[in-house]
C-alpha cells in the first residue's frame, strides 16, 4: 500500500503495546513570558520530521525498525499547575508500562511533571537560562522556575548545560550544582566536557532534557526567549549521545517555529537522535 503522511512524528509505526519509545506532545506555553509560540512546537517537530531519511547511517539503522510510537498532543488546560499534573499522570502511565517517554513542548514548564513522575537520579538539562528562580510571575509553575521546582522535589544531582542567563542569586545556586556554562564550554571545547558528565551519569537513571534556546539563537532563531552566545546545535548532539544510553526519559522543548523551520529541524532529528542513541547503545 501507498505510504500516508500524517501529522504524528515521521515513521513511528509501532502500536503502544509494542512501543518502546512513546512520543506525546504538550502544546502549553501560558507562563511565555517574551514571545509567545511553543504551543505550536509539537506540531512543528512532527512536520520537519518527514524531511529525514529513514535510514540513520551514524547508528547504521532504519529509524522506522525502532518500535516508536506517537500518541499525539495532551489536551492541556490554561493553569500551569494542571498542565503539570496532566504530564505526571501521562508520564507516569508510560514508565509503569516500561516505556520511555519522549515528549514534545511546548516550554519548559511542563518538564516538572514528567521529572516528577520519573524521580531519576540525576536531570541533565542543555538550557540558556538557570530557570532557577521559586516563583515567578505569581505562580511557582512558571517556565523560569523549572529547575528549582525539580529541585524541590529531591533531585539533588542536577547538570546545567550552556546556562548565561539569570540573576546573580540563581546563579549562586547553581554553581552549588553542576553548572557548565556556555562561556566555558566555549574555553575548554565540549570533548571535555561530555567526557566529565559521561562519568557523572554513570550507573545512575538520568532525565535529560532539552531546551532549545541552549543553541545560539543566531543559528536556531525560532525561540520564545533567544539568548546569544550558546551551544551549537552539533554540542547539544553531543551531549545527546553521551547522556541517552543512561536515560530513561526525554523531552526537547521551547521550539517556537515563527523561523524559517531551522529550529524545528535541528529538534526533529535530535529527537530521532536521542531515540537511536538509546536503542543502539543503552543496556
Amino acid at each position: 500500500m501507498q505510504n500516508f503522511k500524517n501529522s504524528l512524528f515521521a515513521n513511528c509505526v509501532s502500536g503502544y503495546t509494542d512501543a518502546s519509545y512513546v512520543l506525546f506532545g504538550v502544546p502549553y506555553d501560558s507562563t511565555t513570558t517574551f514571545k509567545p509560540g511553543t504551543r505550536d512546537g509539537p506540531r512543528a517537530i512532527r512536520e520537519y520530521s518527514y524531511n529525514f531519511e529513514r535510514y540513520m547511517p551514524a547508528f547504521d539503522l532504519n529509524f522506522n525498525d525502532i518500535p516508536v510510537t506517537d500518541l499525539g498532543d495532551i489536551d492541556t488546560g490554561v493553569m500551569p499547575e494542571d498542565v503539570v499534573a496532566d504530564v505526571f499522570d501521562a508520564v507516569q502511565e508510560i514508565i509503569r508500562d516500561k516505556k520511555i517517554p519522549v515528549m514534545l513542548g511546548g516550554e519548559h514548564s511542563i518538564t516538572t511533571g514528567a521529572v516528577r513522575a520519573v524521580q531519576p537520579d540525576c536531570y541533565v538539562v542543555c538550557d540558556a537560562h538557570l530557570d532557577l528562580r521559586d516563583e515567578f510571575r505569581g505562580t511557582r509553575y512558571n517556565h523560569a522556575c523549572t529547575t528549582r521546582r525539580i529541585l524541590d522535589d529531591g533531585v539533588k544531582d542536577i547538570i546545567i548545560v550552556g546556562g548565561r542567563s539569570g540573576t546573580k542569586d540563581q546563579f549562586d545556586l547553581a554553581r552549588s550544582l553542576t553548572l557548565y556554562t556556555a562561556d566555558e564550554i566555549h574555553r575548554r571545547g565540549m570533548d571535555a566536557i561530555v567526557t566529565e558528565i559521561k562519568d557523572a551519569v554513570r550507573q545512575k537513571r538520568v532525565y535529560l532534557s532539552i531546551d532549545a534556546d541552549a543553541i545560539d539563537c543566531c543559528l536556531t532563531p525560532g525561540l520564545g526567549t533567544p539568548e546569544p552566545f550558546g551551544l551549537t546545535p552539533q554540542d547539544v548532539r553531543d551531549i545527546i549521545l553521551t547522556v541517552a544510553p543512561r536515560a530513561v526519559a526525554f523531552d526537547y522543548v521551547e521550539v517556537s517555529p515563527f523561523d524559517c523551520g531551522q529550529t524545528a529541524t535541528v529538534a526533529a532529528q535530535l529527537v530521532r537522535e536521542f531515540i537511536a542513541a538509546h536503542s543502539k547503545f543503552s543496556t
